[in-house]
């Protein structure tokens, strides 16, 4: 039986009589701290799900399809995070990289060159068409979420991205993803320029957006 550390009174060799070497160490001080090591966590996970994605691509366990959507969209989440914590204690992403010993090189490759693998220079490709179109959806429902709710604000880029899945030949035009985004097309238009949706049209657009999003998707993989 093991009685502890002669001496100590305690188990592993911590003081009986210190009960402050059983204290939870915190990162943090206060909420601005917090937040600052929450964001950290949050680009740290990014790039890591990227390196994930790269080599699961490789290895031929997702479809081009579906690798250039998830892999567009961690690019835009990137740069999110990043911005989130660039400043004096994070210069670049090589510093945050090498400060925490983050051995991510496909990410990083992918991070440098900014487009999915399966994206050449050509305007006219499918996987170029798929990565505009998660882009300009997390485009489109990050301007709801940061309150940027006026209709020339708003109207640009979604139509954009109704006409970016037109061009889409393989995509039937009765699909859902079409339909939602072309239903708010059809609220924008009635609008002005200024006119502003109010909170239960943002909450709506949001969830009519999401569901056209998943849609999407489940195109991809069907595809």
């Amino acid at each position: 039986m093991f009685h502890g550390i002669p001496g100590t009174g305690g188990v592993g060799g911590a003081p009986a009589n210190k009960p402050e070497l059983y204290e939870e160490v915190k990162l943090y001080k206060n909420a601005r701290e917090r937040e600052k090591y929450d964001n950290m966590a949050e680009l740290f996970a990014v790039v890591k799900t990227l390196q994930a994605l790269e080599k699961a691509y490789i290895k031929d366990c997702v479809t081009p399809n579906e690798y250039t959507a998830s892999c567009s969209r961690l690019l835009v989440q990137y740069k999110a995070a990043f911005k989130q914590v660039q400043g004096a204690d994070v210069g670049s992403i090589d510093d945050f990289c090498r400060k925490y010993r983050l051995d991510c090189p496909l990410a990083m490759e992918r991070i440098k060159e900014d487009r999915p693998i399966t994206i050449k220079d050509d305007k006219g490709n499918l996987n170029r068409c798929i990565a505009d179109i998660v882009s300009l959806f997390i485009t489109v429902m990050d301007k709801l979420r940061l309150e940027i709710r006026a209709m020339d604000e708003i109207q640009p880029d979604l139509r954009e991205l109704m006409e970016t899945m037109n061009r889409m030949s393989n995509m039937p035009p009765d699909s859902e993803a079409k339909d939602k985004v072309n239903l708010w097309l059809t609220t924008l238009s009635s609008m002005s320029a200024s006119d502003e949706l109010d909170d239960n049209q943002v909450r709506q657009m949001l969830f009519d957006l999401e569901s056209a999003y998943n849609a999407f998707n489940r195109f991809l993989h069907s595809s």
